[in-house]
């Protein structure tokens, strides 16, 4: 059933960086729970419809490029902060699409529910659990992200796990507690990818970069 009221911050008909080797269009839902320092889309955090075309125009845009993209990928923002999301994802699988997800796996109960019906996840891991709440500025942050990873190792569904490294919020050191974090789960380090200044408003990271 289409979705009425997903809130989109913006809409990509063509990607060729949201899912490595593959040809996807993008969806930015609005909305994140999580404050991180680092954040280049500020505007995506706050609640709300969202500054994007309505859900029903994004549809109709896929229905057209159907034969054309091998995906849709929801990203954000969070997301998996809408409620909505399964029925979204639901919509995009009727059209014939792949779906794919960015997430930082904030919510695990719904990031568990919605597994099922992912063919990819591109997962955030921010910091060594332990200190996820100075990137993130959200007490218990990281133990939820833990147990979506969790969730996902087990899930079956392809992922690649990947972490923004600013040399002031995470130093060698933090990186290699990281890397331990991720081995006691079975899993290899991430993908770093380095800190983008544009877009960030947080002055003490962008003076010290």
């Amino acid at each position: 059933m289409p979705v009425d009221n997903l809130a989109v911050g913006g809409f990509s008909p063509l990607s060729t960086c949201d899912w490595p080797g593959e040809l996807v269009a993008t969806v930015f839902c609005q909305g994140c729970p999580l404050a991180c320092r680092y954040c280049h889309n500020v505007d995506l955090i706050p609640p709300g419809r969202g500054a994007g075309p309505d859900w029903q125009a994004v549809l109709s845009v896929l229905e057209k490029r159907r034969g054309l993209l091998d995906a849709v990928v929801f990203s954000g923002g969070e997301p998996t902060l809408q409620k909505m999301l399964p029925e979204a994802v639901a919509a995009v699988r009727a059209l014939g699409f792949r779906v794919g997800l960015h997430t930082a796996g904030p919510y695990p109960d719904r990031f568990a529910r919605l597994l099922p019906y992912l063919d990819w996840v591109g997962f955030d891991v921010k910091a060594p659990f332990a200190d996820y709440e100075r990137v993130t500025g959200v007490v218990g942050s990281g133990t939820r992200a833990r147990e979506s990873l969790l969730a996902l190792a087990g899930s079956g569904v392809a992922f690649e796990v990947r972490t923004t490294v600013h040399p002031s919020l995470l130093a060698e050191a933090d990186l290699a507690h990281l890397d331990a974090d991720l081995a006691m789960l079975g899993l290899a380090p991430t993908r770093r990818q380095p800190f983008r200044s544009k877009g960030c408003q947080d002055a003490e990271l962008l003076v010290a970069y």
